[in-house]
């Protein structure tokens, strides 16, 4: 079960990787320029500006998604793109909880603090058990809170001052899907034998 579709309908993303690969796009550039635009978010974050931080995160996570859509578009999909785009995720991901927990922590808001962490940590766990289930032979994409939706329920966050239960939800939701995940690999293994 998860909340938004898996990725854009297939048309859509194959004109979006194609229109972006003529523009000279390379899968891995835009993996770099998420990383460096959330990065920005962070730092904006971090400064209190949250709308912009939104904003730009927004924009940098949405190029970041497409880096697929480029890489099949142009046929250069690898296994280190693949490593890549992983890791600078995960990397975007802890740098714009940590600008957020830098502005909530500077305003003595302690429990949202420690949601933004809690949220973190739940991302990681969404991830890691997703990479060891690919270790084991699996594909295990579903979930309630994939980063298609934390990317979402952050930037609404960011844009709407709402950000402290907006990172509760997050930190709930994604150890929440965090479990749900072991639990179905879990079930997939000992079927297996």
């Amino acid at each position: 079960m998860s909340i938004l579709p898996q990725r854009l309908p297939q048309g859509v993303s194959d004109r979006l990787g194609r229109g972006l690969a003529r523009l000279g796009f390379t899968p891995n550039v835009l993996s770099v320029m998420g990383l460096v635009g959330n990065g920005a978010a962070a730092t904006l974050a971090g400064l209190g500006e949250l709308v912009a931080a939104g904003a730009v995160f927004l924009l940098f996570s949405a190029f970041d998604m497409l880096d697929g859509a480029v890489a099949r578009a142009t046929g250069k999909s690898t296994p280190y793109g693949a490593v890549l785009d992983a890791v600078l995720d995960r990397v975007s991901e802890a740098l714009v909880l940590t600008g957020c927990a830098w502005h909530l922590a500077a305003h003595g808001a302690e429990w949202e603090v420690w949601s933004a962490f809690g949220a973190l940590s739940g991302s990681i766990m969404v991830s890691y058990i997703r990479a060891r289930a690919e270790l084991a032979g699996r594909s295990l994409r579903e979930g309630l809170l994939r980063r298609q939706e934390r990317v979402v329920l952050l930037g609404l966050g960011l844009l709407t001052g709402y950000l402290g239960p907006v990172l509760l939800a997050m930190a709930v939701l994604a150890h929440l899907t965090a479990l749900q995940r072991f639990v179905m690999l879990a079930r997939a293994l000992r079927e297996a034998g």
